[in-house]
């Protein structure tokens, strides 16, 4: 047996040391093709850059650097075809991709991975599928703000009750409602776009744990392969999996964001508060019960919450009690940033399309607002601005909120005499603030429930969205 041929049955990549073939069990467990092979373009992408590199620096001649990049588009069209053939034999994603160049192009193919290690190309492989995937979840992040800015503006004027407690509070808009929910979106946007910063460093040359001794230049794979930078150091680069998890904390937090969104919705598609419809294709029946219209979307939503959570401690966990550098544990990142990504785009593009869709019981939202005494505070509000103390502002409010239960009697609903038997300061101007309008476009400030204030937030949101731009 020559020394560059591997042992009888062991795997050609590390052959070798081995003197017995690995357990066919074992190799079925070790094996990440199964999953994996979801990198196969992003492999592609880097070892051809990666040739082209090897070219530059004259480790690979033209001819050679041209006999790869062929090989391996070609093998992109047998992948993108569905006519590639994956080997678990062959373990992963990147000795399948190289096993097949060898086969179409001979020993020049094994030259490819010189310079490299496949810890230092399964790090660059995962970094340049998320960032491509990091791009599709912020097209769909614009497109769901765009709709719940655009919904909030033509509902700025639709009055609803605020809760605190899940109590009636007081008033506030529709509109307003809306834009919270933009706003934690906005939030989650930044935080996304951030992470694609750290996910944009190029771990490619660091080899398995120390570098190469070939005269490689990790700048110009890096400009290839639209990197910001090379890795700083060759042990953290094939270890690092942060950005992962970054990723994974922040579809956390994305979809604790849904989750409250929809929870709102399960509530305000009830009959019991019936502030909003959703459109039937966002909906199911029941088997047995001919009347029910389910929110199965917003259900589904709150529900896939924990399943995210549980691929970030998962990741956490993983990583946890590494030592330096790479370890096979890293294979296990790979299917829950997968799943994960999955989760949030499918998430993401259900919300997109269901916000702008959703119609708002206008009526019912309003009545709901009459109730519950929601205009209580503008009412002590105006006491205070007519110089009674704030605690017995409050006391002479209790006291009229006790009358109007009594009575069956809303603060609005109640006479002038009725309101004056708890103060003689009020006088027939306060029915300016205890209306549900008169509360509502009393808040007019930055941040406040007012129409106008709502309509001016909503320009705002759409301005600061039409300028969001992804880093490069």
């Amino acid at each position: 047996m020559s020394p560059s041929s591997p042992s009888p049955g062991t795997n050609q990549s590390w052959g070798g040391r081995f003197s017995e073939p690995t357990d066919a069990f074992v190799e079925r467990f070790t094996a990440s093709v199964d999953f994996d092979q979801r990198l196969a373009l992003h492999d592609i992408q880097g070892s051809i850059a990666h040739a082209t590199m090897l070219a530059r620096v004259e480790v690979l001649t033209d001819e050679e650097r041209d006999a790869i990049i062929e090989g391996l588009a070609e093998i992109r069209g047998e992948i993108e075809a569905g006519t590639f053939e994956w080997s678990v034999a062959l373990e992963d994603v990147h000795m399948n991709i190289e096993a097949r160049l060898t086969e179409k192009i001979g020993i020049t193919g094994k030259k490819l991975h010189t310079g490299r290690s496949r810890n230092d190309q399964v790090a660059t492989d995962i970094r340049l599928f998320l960032r491509d995937e990091i791009d599709k979840v912020s097209a769909e992040l614009a497109r769901l703000r765009e709709g719940l800015i655009t919904l909030a503006d033509r509902e700025a004027d639709t009055i609803m009750p605020g809760f605190t407690h899940l109590q009636t509070a007081q008033p506030v808009t529709f509109g307003h409602h809306l834009l919270a929910w933009q706003e934690m979106i906005a939030r989650d946007h930044e935080r996304l776009l951030d992470c694609r910063r750290r996910v944009n460093v190029m771990p490619l040359g660091a080899a398995a744990l120390a570098g190469t001794t070939y005269p490689i230049d990790r700048h110009v794979t890096a400009e290839l392969l639209g990197f910001e930078r090379p890795a700083e150091n060759s042990l953290d680069a094939v270890s690092d999996r942060d950005f992962a998890i970054e990723f994974t904390a922040f579809s956390s937090i994305l979809l604790m964001h849904l989750s409250r969104m929809s929870e709102e919705l399960v509530l305000w598609t009830s009959a019991q508060f019936a502030f909003v419809d959703l459109p039937d294709r966002f909906c199911t029946g029941s088997s047995i019960m001919p009347q029910k219209k389910n929110p199965d979307v917003p259900e589904l939503v709150r529900g896939k919450t924990g399943r995210v959570y549980g691929h970030l401690i998962g990741l956490l966990t993983l990583m946890k009690s590494q030592p330096l550098a790479y370890n096979k544990d890293n294979q296990e990142d790979k299917e829950p940033l997968f799943d994960t990504l999955d989760t949030v785009k499918g998430c993401l593009r259900a919300f997109a399309d269901m916000v702008p869709a959703i119609e708002p019981r206008k009526t019912s939202m309003t009545e709901a607002a009459r109730r519950g005494f929601s205009t209580a505070t503008d009412l002590a509000d105006y006491l205070v601005r007519k110089g009674v103390a704030f605690r017995d502002a409050h006391e002479i409010v209790g006291q009229s909120v006790a009358f109007g239960l009594r009575e069956g009697k809303d603060l609005s609903e109640m006479t002038l005499e009725e309101l004056r038997q708890f103060s003689a300061t009020i006088e027939a101007d306060v029915f300016d603030v205890l209306t549900l309008e008169g509360s509502v476009a009393a808040r007019n400030h930055i941040g406040g429930t007012a129409p106008d204030q709502v309509r001016a937030a909503a320009q705002r949101a759409r301005d600061a969205l039409a300028t969001l731009t992804d880093p490069v």
